[in-house]
C-alpha cells in the first residue's frame, strides 16, 4: 500500500484545512486508517482513526470536537477535516494504514500501523 498525503498549508488560528490521503496498492477497504502528527522536538502522536467500514472513529482528546476523519472507499481516500485550528496543531501530519483483516475499531498505537505516507505540514499562526 502506498499512501500520499496532501492538503497541508499555512492557516490562521480559528481557520480550517482538509487533509487527504490517497491510497494505492492492496485493497483499501481492508485497512483501518489513522492520522498522526509530529511537531518539532516532540514525539509523534495519534490524532484520529477510522475503521475498515468507516463505522467506527476514534479521536485524541486534543482534537475531539474540532477534527473529523472520514473515508471514501470509491476514491481510496481518507480525509481529515480540521476546524477551529490552534497554533498547537502545528505539525507534520502523517496518514497510516493498518491491515486488520476485519472491521475492528481503529487503534491509537502507531506500532500497529503497517504503512505510512509522507508528512504534510500544517502551520497555524496566532
Amino acid at each position: 500500500v502506498q499512501l500520499q498525503a496532501s492538503g497541508g498549508g499555512l492557516v490562521q488560528a480559528g481557520g480550517f484545512l482538509r487533509l487527504s490521503c490517497a491510497a494505492s496498492g492492496r485493497t483499501f477497504s481492508t485497512y483501518a486508517m489513522g492520522w498522526f502528527r509530529q511537531a518539532p522536538g516532540k514525539e509523534r502522536e495519534f490524532v484520529a482513526g477510522i475503521s475498515w467500514s468507516g463505522g467506527s472513529t476514534y479521536y485524541a482528546d486534543s482534537v475531539k470536537g474540532r477534527f473529523t476523519i472520514s473515508r471514501d472507499s470509491a476514491k481510496n481516500t481518507v480525509y481529515l477535516q480540521m476546524n477551529s485550528l490552534k497554533p498547537e496543531d502545528t505539525a507534520f501530519y502523517y496518514c497510516a494504514a493498518e491491515f486488520t483483516g476485519r472491521d475492528n475499531a481503529p487503534t491509537s498505537q502507531s506500532s500497529e500501523y503497517d504503512y505510512w505516507g509522507q508528512g504534510t505540514l500544517v502551520t497555524v499562526s496566532s
